[in-house]
């Protein structure tokens, strides 16, 4: 039973036509969004974006990433909050990881805010190590807030 409810998530290339479906994720999940534009400027200048969705939800989740000099990076993830539990995360990550692969990228680096758990988890789950911290990175209210940073080698 588990084969079928898998297979009946699909990962493809994200569209401009996906980006309003995109926004209301990522505007419900995040007290500082993305905005459009920032959206269509990644799919514009060629980054790396899939999202992930199934019969009846659009869009479930998303991920944007760069790929140069041997190393991804992640820019943004999201799974939207209807979905999650499900392991989307990780399937957009493996994807990424056969990116990384095909393009001999050998890590994938990512921030992460120390308060986002349930992003934090998955990360660790996934095999992600913390490299160190960045100062005051997000946005925040009332002050701004650390990001972790974390990276994960990919096998050969």
């Amino acid at each position: 039973m588990s084969a079928r409810v898998e297979s009946a998530w699909a990962i493809r290339r994200m569209r401009p036509r996906d980006i309003d479906d995109v926004l209301a994720i990522e505007t419900t999940a995040y007290g500082y969004p993305w905005s459009e534009r920032i959206f269509r400027d990644c799919l514009r200048v060629g980054y790396r974006a899939w999202v992930i969705g199934c019969p009846g939800l659009t869009v479930a989740g998303y991920m944007l990433a760069t790929i140069a000099a041997g190393e991804a990076h992640v820019l943004n993830l999201c799974i939207d909050d209807c979905a999650r539990g499900q392991r989307l995360g990780e399937q957009l990550l493996d994807t990424l990881v056969a990116q990384a692969r095909s393009e001999q990228a050998d890590t994938i680096l990512l921030e992460v805010r120390p308060s986002n758990t349930s992003a934090r988890r998955l990360y660790a789950r996934y095999g992600f190590v913390h490299q160190g911290t960045r100062p005051n990175y997000y946005p925040g209210d009332p002050k701004r807030e650390d990001a972790l940073l974390l990276a994960y080698t990919v096998p050969a």
